[in-house]
Parts: C-alpha cells; structure tokens; sequence
C-alpha cells in the first residue's frame, strides 16, 4: 500500500514538472515573439521616421534652391532694369543735346533769310543804282571809251567822261558780282543747313522710338519684378527693402565725404549755412512726402522730401557746387550729388537723364537733371536730399517761401 502511493506521488510530481516545463518553453515562445514584435516595429518607425526626415531634406534643399533661383532671377531683373534705366537716361540726354542742336540750326537759318531778304534789299537798290549809272553813260552820248577817244570833244572833258564811264562799269560789275557771290553762298549755306535739320530731326525722332521701346521694356521688366518680388508687399519686406536702400546711400555719402577736399571749392560756397530759407527748390512740383514723415509703420522716416513732377521737367541745382556723384545708385535711380562746401551737400534721386558728370562745377538755378521715376519707382518725382555732415537734413527749411 506504501508503495502504491509512493508511486502514485512519484507519477504526479513528474506531471507537474512536465506541465511547469511546458509552461516555460511556451513562455519562453511566448517572449520571444513579443521581443521579436516589438524589435521589428521599432525599426519600422525608425525607418518611417528617417523617411521622413529625408523627404524634410529634401524639401528644405528643394526650397532653397527655388529661393536661390528667385533670388538671382530678380537680382538678374533688377540689374537689367538699372541697365535699361541707365541706357534711358543717356538716350534722353542725348535728346537733349539734339534738340539743342536742332534750335541751333533753325536759328541759323533764319539769321540767313534775314541776310537774305536785307541782300533782296539791297539788290533792288543796286539794280536802281546800276541803271542810273548805265543811264548817265548813256548821257554823256558815248557807248563806249573807242567812240570817246575819237569825238571832237575837248579832250579834258574826254578823259573825265572816261574815267566816269570806266567808274561806273567797274561800279556796277562790282555790284553784281557781289551781290551774286552772297546769294550763292547763302543759297549753299540754307542749303546745308536744310539737310543737317532734316538730319538732326530725323536722329532725334529715331532716338524718341528708342527711347519709347526702351520705356516699355522697363515696364515689363517692372511688373516681372513685382512678381518675383512679393514679398516686398508685406510691411517686413518694404522695411527690409527701405534699409537696405538707405544703407547703400549711406555708405555713398561715407565715400563721398572721405575724398571730398574743401580747399577747392572756394569761398563762396562757405556761405551756404547763411542761406537757410533764401535757396530755390530743385523743380517745380507738389510735395508728396516731407522730411521726417512716416514711411513704413514710423519704423522707417523719409529722410529728404519727395516732389511730384512730369517727367522730364527740369531739376536745378539749389546753389554753386561740384558734382561729386552722378551715375545710378539702387534705390535712387539716377541719382547726382553736388557738393556745396563746409560739410554741406544735396542729393537728387530718381532722375530720367542727368546732365552733369562727376566733376563738373555748376551755378545755382542750372539744370543739372530731368525728372522721372528711375530705380524702380511707379510716379514720376524727385527725390531730394541736403545733408550737413553726412547727417540729413530738412530741406524745407532752406528753401524759399512761395
């Protein structure tokens, strides 16, 4: 009976070591699948989350090189603009001349039809005079000095009458040719001048279709920029634009005052501080925005004043001085400075054509520019300036008092 319980014992001990070791073997499955499930999500997600981040890269590198590309685009727009700009200027500079030379022609040639009616004139008087003489001749009853030489006259009265008849051929051989030589020459001259008006007036209407096209071009060239430059709508982009336009004008006025040397440009321009409200204004217009006015949420301020105009209405210098700039600056257009002694300058942007050149001395009142809308402006205006020192300055302080 011992025995069969022990055996009995025996047989249910090692069932459950059995099932304990079954257990543990399907645990172990069990575990190791779960290890197994969990290690292939994680480099599941790991792989997504690198895809994903490859896909940022290459976005991000995608972006950029779309930004590059539009920012070189309009860097490449905005230089063809200033190009296109520039060659307007000089093609309305040499308008300017033309017409000057084509006024200078005319003029000419009406001083020549004066000179030739007054010899019209002076013809008919001589005609009358040669007939008269041809008629005391006529009177003296001889025809010629042979038919003198033979009469029964008295000889003194001979050689008189001779010397009368010899007087008032040459006389009137002398007018004739005179007179025929002149009307030739001014005939050659009028002449001359004809075909180099015609000539003239043609240049300058070649150089009007030119300066047409080139016009138009800019205006293409403009609303390109505009699209490529959008941007510069918002506030952030108008004061990002407006700085760096001032920056470069102000690294201008730097160089500028670094080489000027006031010893040259002699007394009279030492009394410019003395002319506070007594100087011209630049060109005749309306004032669109004042020193100091807010440009772009009272972040940004004007710092000269900016006159509407036509296009091509004459800019003057507002006192004697030197040009110590004149060429195209981004931001200004065309822009000249005049140097005025004593720390003193005065600045004029935006300009269709200037018409002075670096060096050049200039007289108060003298036209030195025209105005337009030149460096990327939408109206035509003056941008005027006048600095003390480097630092700006109101300008309408200075001027006269309409």
């Amino acid at each position: 009976m011992a025995a069969i319980l022990l055996n009995s014992a025996s047989n249910s001990i090692a069932n459950i070591k059995t099932n304990i070791g079954t257990a543990l073997k399907r645990g172990a499955v069990l575990c190791a699948l779960a290890v197994s499930f969990c290690a292939v999500h994680t480099h599941a997600d790991e792989a997504a989350d690198k895809a994903k981040l490859e896909a940022v890269r290459k976005n991000i590198a995608a972006l950029k090189a779309e930004l590059e590309k539009t920012k070189s685009a309009r860097e490449e727009l905005l230089k063809s603009l200033e190009d296109t700009e520039k060659n307007i200027g000089d093609l309305s500079n040499k308008a300017q001349q033309i017409k000057k030379q084509i006024n200078q022609g005319e003029q000419k040639l009406d001083a020549l039809k004066d000179e030739r009616s007054e010899l019209q004139l002076k013809k008919k008087n001589e005609q009358q005079q040669v007939g008269q003489h041809i008629n005391a001749a006529y009177r003296l009853g001889q025809q010629s000095s042979i038919k003198l030489l033979f009469n029964q006259q008295d000889p003194t009265t001979v050689a008189r009458n001779i010397r009368y008849y010899d007087y008032f051929v040459r006389a009137r051989s002398e007018k004739i040719t005179s007179y025929t030589a002149t009307i030739a020459r001014l005939d050659t001259i009028e002449q001359e001048f004809a075909f180099e008006t015609a000539k003239l007036k043609s240049n300058y209407d070649n150089l009007k279709q030119q300066q047409e096209a080139l016009n138009a071009k800019k205006k293409q060239r403009e609303i390109t920029v505009a699209k490529l430059n959008k941007d510069i709508n918002s506030k952030s982009g108008q004061l990002s634009q407006l700085e760096k336009d001032r920056q470069n004008l102000a690294r201008l006025i730097e160089q500028v005052t670094a080489i000027l040397d006031e010893t040259e440009m002699g007394n009279g321009t030492k009394l410019f501080a003395g002319l506070k409200g007594k100087l011209p204004w630049p060109t005749q217009g309306r004032v669109l925005n004042s020193f100091g006015s807010s440009r772009v949420s009272n972040k940004v301020h004007w710092q000269g004043m900016l006159i509407g105009a036509n296009s091509g209405t004459p800019v003057k210098a507002i006192h004697n001085g030197r040009v110590v700039f004149s060429d195209y600056l981004r931001g200004h257009g065309l822009l000249i400075i005049v140097d005025h002694g004593a720390g003193y300058l005065s600045l004029y942007g935006h300009n269709q054509a200037l018409y002075k050149e670096l060096g050049e001395w200039v007289t108060a009142g003298e036209t030195i520019a025209a105005v337009g809308n030149t460096g990327g402006q939408q109206q035509s205006a003056l941008y005027f300036e006048l600095r003390h020192n480097g630092k700006p300055t109101d300008p309408k302080r200075w001027f006269k008092t309409a």
